[in-house]
C-alpha cells in the first residue's frame, strides 16, 4: 500500500525559536521524497511532525485523504527509520524483522515468512538466523529497513539512514534503497544533508532553510535552474559574480550580459564550475590565471584569478585528459541561457 500526504500551513515552535513556518507540501502517492538542507533548517522536525512525534502549532497534515494532524505515532499508516538501526541484539535478523507485525498479533508462520521475503529483497536471504552483531554496518542498515517495511506502511519516513555508513557503502545504499522502493511503491520522505545523496534517489528533493521551503523539483531542475538564491548556493558548489542590469544589459566586473529576464537593478549572477568554459560564443568573462589545480577524476578543479578582477576567484572544472598548467591564462566564456540570475546581491 502506499498513500499521497498533504501539509497544510504547517508552523512549530521551540520556544522563541521559529522551527517550522507555512509549509504547504503535497507528494504524490509512491513518490520518493527527500527533504533537504543544513542543520536547524526544520527537516527533521518536518518528518517528525509527519510521523505523529510532534504535533504542529500550526496547520494539518493528511495521509491518504484522512486528517492525521492529532493521531499518535502508532495509528498512523507511517514507519519511521532512525540513523541509529536501534536492532535488538539478542534476537536473530528473523525474529528482528517480524518484530512489528508479532506486536501486531500475526502469527509467527505468517510474520516469520514475511521476515524471510523482506530479508531476500534487501539481499540478506541467507542471514536469517544470525545477530546483528554478525553483520557489517550496511547490513545491519538492510536489517533496519526490512523491519520498517514489515507492518506494511503506506509512508516510510527516513531520518539521514545512511549517516553512519563510508562513502563506497553509501552510495551502494542509496542505490538500493531507490530499487527498492521502485519495487514496492511504497511513499517515502528522506531526510539528509547532503546534496549528492539527495540527488542520487529523489524524485523530487525539498530544499529547506530557516523552517521555510525554498525550492521543490525533481533534482535536474532544482540543481541547474534553482529558485531562490539560498538554493542555488546549497544545491553544490556555485560561482556569484555581482551584476547590475541596465535596459538589455547586466553590467558585470567581467563585461556585460545580455540581460534576458533577469531583474531590473542589483543582481547577483549565479554559475556552476562545470557551466565555465573555454570555446564556443556566449558571454565572454574574458582571461584568468589559474591559481592552482586538483584532479577529482572526472575533472580538474581549478581557481582562476579573472584579468578584469583578479580579487574575484572563480572555480571552474576543466576536463579530466590534460592537467592544467599554474599560471597559465585561459579565455573564459558561459552560455547565458546556464546562469541563474537572483535580485539582490551575492552573499
Amino acid at each position: 500500500m502506499t498513500a499521497a500526504i498533504m501539509l497544510s500551513g504547517i508552523g512549530h515552535d521551540f520556544g522563541d525559536f521559529r522551527a517550522l513556518a507555512e509549509i504547504e507540501l503535497e507528494i504524490d502517492a509512491g513518490e520518493y521524497i527527500v527533504l533537504l538542507g543544513p542543520s536547524g533548517c526544520g527537516k527533521t522536525t518536518l518528518l517528525s511532525v509527519l510521523g505523529g512525534f510532534i504535533n504542529p502549532m500550526q496547520g494539518r497534515v493528511l495521509i491518504g485523504g484522512r486528517d492525521m494532524t492529532d493521531v499518535a505515532p502508532a495509528k498512523r499508516p507511517t514507519t519511521t527509520m532512525f540513523q541509529d538501526y536501534a536492532l535488538f541484539p539478542h534476537m536473530n535478523l528473523r525474529d528482528n524483522v517480524s518484530f512489528g507485525p508479532r506486536m501486531a498479533g500475526v502469527t509467527k508462520a505468517a510474520r516469520h515468512r514475511k521476515a524471510e521475503e523482506l530479508l531476500a529483497l534487501v539481499g540478506l536471504a541467507d542471514a536469517a538466523g544470525k545477530r546483528p552483531h554478525a553483520l557489517s554496518g550496511g547490513q545491519r542498515q538492510r536489517v533496519a529497513l526490512a523491519r520498517a517495511l514489515a507492518v506494511d506502511p503506506e509512508v516510510l519516513l527516513l531520518d539521514e539512514p545512511l549517516g553512519a555508513l563510508d562513502l563506497k557503502l553509501r552510495r551502494a545504499m542509496q542505490d538500493e534503497l531507490k530499487t527498492i522502493q521502485r519495487k514496492l511503491g511504497t511513499t517515502f520522505v528522506h531526510v539528509t544533508h547532503d546534496q549528492e545523496e539527495a540527488m542520487a534517489i529523489a524524485d523530487r528533493i525539498v530544499v529547506m532553510n530557516r523552517g521555510r521551503i525554498e525550492d521543490v523539483g525533481p533534482p535536474d531542475r532544482v540543481y541547474r535552474k534553482p529558485r531562490t538564491l539560498f538554493a542555488a548556493g546549497f544545491m553544490g558548489e556555485m560561482n556569484r559574480i555581482a551584476g547590475h542590469r541596465k535596459g538589455e544589459w547586466i553590467e558585470t566586473p567581467l563585461g556585460a550580459l545580455p540581460a534576458g529576464d533577469a531583474p531590473q537593478g542589483a543582481v547577483a549572477i549565479c554559475l556552476r564550475p562545470e557551466q565555465i568554459g573555454t570555446k564556443g560564443e556566449g558571454w565572454k568573462m574574458g582571461r584568468a590565471t589559474i591559481i592552482d589545480a586538483a584532479f577529482f577524476g572526472t575533472h580538474f578543479r581549478v581557481h582562476l584569478a579573472p584579468e578584469a578582477a583578479p580579487d574575484l576567484i572563480l572555480v571552474a572544472h576543466l576536463p579530466p585528459n590534460a592537467r592544467p598548467e599554474v599560471n597559465a591564462t585561459l579565455t573564459l566564456t558561459a552560455d547565458p541561457g546556464d546562469l541563474s540570475i537572483f535580485a539582490g546581491q551575492p552573499r
